[in-house]
C-alpha cells in the first residue's frame, strides 16, 4: 500500500495524519499530508509513465534557479516532495480579473516572465527528451522541434478530431502545419530546459510585502531539452486577464529571455504539437475541447 511506503521508506518514522487532495494535477493523482511532525508534504502518483527520477533529477537541477518542491523520496511509482506555500496562479489570477486589480496582473506577469527567463538559463548538451534520472536528452539526433506537419497529420488520423473539426478545418489545420514547419527550423539545436506545460495551473503564487510573486514551478514530467519559446506559447495560448501579456514578456525580456524576429509565430507553431495531442484524448476531456477551441482562434488568426 502506498501509504505504507509513505511512512516506512519515504518518511520512515512519521506517522500521516491529515490528508487532501490537491487540484490541478490533470495527468497525475496530488494529495496534501501532514505528519505527527506538523511538516507538510506533497504525495503525487503517476497515472501514465513514471516521471519520477526525472522531476527528481530537475528539482535537484533547478535549486537556486526556480522555486522547485524539493523531493523526498521517489518509488512505487510516486513521489513525496515538500509542500510550498503560495496559490495556484490561475486561482490569483481570476480573482484579480474579477476585482479588476491591474496591480496584481502585472505584478503577476512580469514574475512569471522572469521565472520563465530562469528556467532557461538551464542548458543541456543536445536537444531532447528526458528518459531518467541523467537527464541525458535522446534518442541521439533527434529534434524536438521537426516534423510539425507529419505530428499534426498523424493526431489527426489517430485522433477524434473526426466529427468535431469539420474537414474544412481538419484541412486548413494541415495547411497551417505545413507552412509553419519551415519557420521551426530557425528554432532547430537549441537545448534549453522545457517545462513543456507551463501555464498558470502548474504556477504558485505568494503575496510577499505587498506585491505577488510566483512561489513554486510545479510539474515537470513533460520537461525536455529545446526552445523555450515552447513555453511562451504554452502561457499565452489561452486568454489573459487585460495587461498580463505583457507584463508577462516584460519581464522574460527583463530577465534575459530571448524573444528574436518572428518569435510569436514560431511559439504559435510550437504550441500546435500540444494542441494537436489533445485531439487523441476522448472528446469529453476537458483538454479536448480546450484544443478545439484554441486551434479555430489559430485557424482564424492565420486567415
Amino acid at each position: 500500500m502506498i501509504w505504507d511506503w509513505v511512512e516506512n521508506t519515504a518518511l520512515p518514522g512519521h506517522r500521516v495524519t491529515t490528508k487532501r487532495e490537491l487540484t490541478g494535477g490533470y495527468s497525475n493523482h496530488n494529495v496534501a499530508f501532514t505528519t505527527d511532525t506538523g511538516d507538510t508534504y506533497v504525495l503525487r502518483r503517476y497515472l501514465g509513465d513514471d516521471a519520477g527520477a526525472v522531476e527528481a533529477a530537475l528539482a535537484r537541477r533547478l535549486a537556486g534557479v526556480v522555486p522547485v518542491p524539493e523531493v523526498i523520496a521517489i518509488g512505487h511509482g510516486a513521489l513525496v516532495s515538500r509542500f510550498l506555500p503560495g496559490r495556484p496562479l490561475s486561482e490569483v489570477l481570476a480573482e484579480a480579473e474579477t476585482d479588476a486589480d491591474t496591480t496584481v496582473v502585472a505584478d503577476l506577469g512580469r514574475s512569471t516572465g522572469e521565472t520563465l527567463a530562469r528556467i532557461g538559463t538551464v542548458s543541456f548538451a543536445a536537444p531532447g527528451f528526458f528518459a531518467d534520472g541523467t537527464l541525458t536528452p535522446g534518442p541521439p539526433g533527434i529534434e524536438p522541434a521537426s516534423g510539425l506537419d507529419a505530428f499534426v497529420d498523424k493526431c489527426l488520423a489517430e485522433g477524434n478530431a473526426a466529427g468535431h473539426l469539420t474537414d474544412a478545418e481538419q484541412h486548413a489545420l494541415r495547411t497551417y502545419a505545413a507552412r509553419a514547419t519551415p519557420l521551426l527550423t530557425a528554432v532547430h539545436g537549441s537545448r534549453r530546459l522545457v517545462h513543456s506545460d507551463f501555464n498558470p495551473k502548474n504556477l504558485l503564487a505568494l503575496e510577499v510585502d505587498g506585491r505577488w510573486r510566483i512561489s513554486a514551478v510545479l510539474d515537470w514530467e513533460f520537461a525536455f531539452s529545446g526552445p523555450p519559446l515552447v513555453d511562451v506559447g504554452n502561457m499565452l495560448r489561452d486568454p489573459r486577464p487585460p495587461g498580463f501579456a505583457e507584463a508577462f514578456l516584460e519581464g522574460f525580456r527583463a530577465q534575459g529571455g530571448d524573444l528574436p524576429p518572428g518569435w510569436r509565430a514560431r511559439s504559435r507553431a510550437l504550441d500546435v504539437y500540444a494542441l494537436a495531442a489533445f485531439l487523441k484524448r476522448p472528446p469529453e476531456h476537458r483538454y479536448f475541447q480546450r484544443a478545439l477551441a484554441r486551434i479555430r482562434d489559430l485557424l482564424a488568426s492565420a486567415d
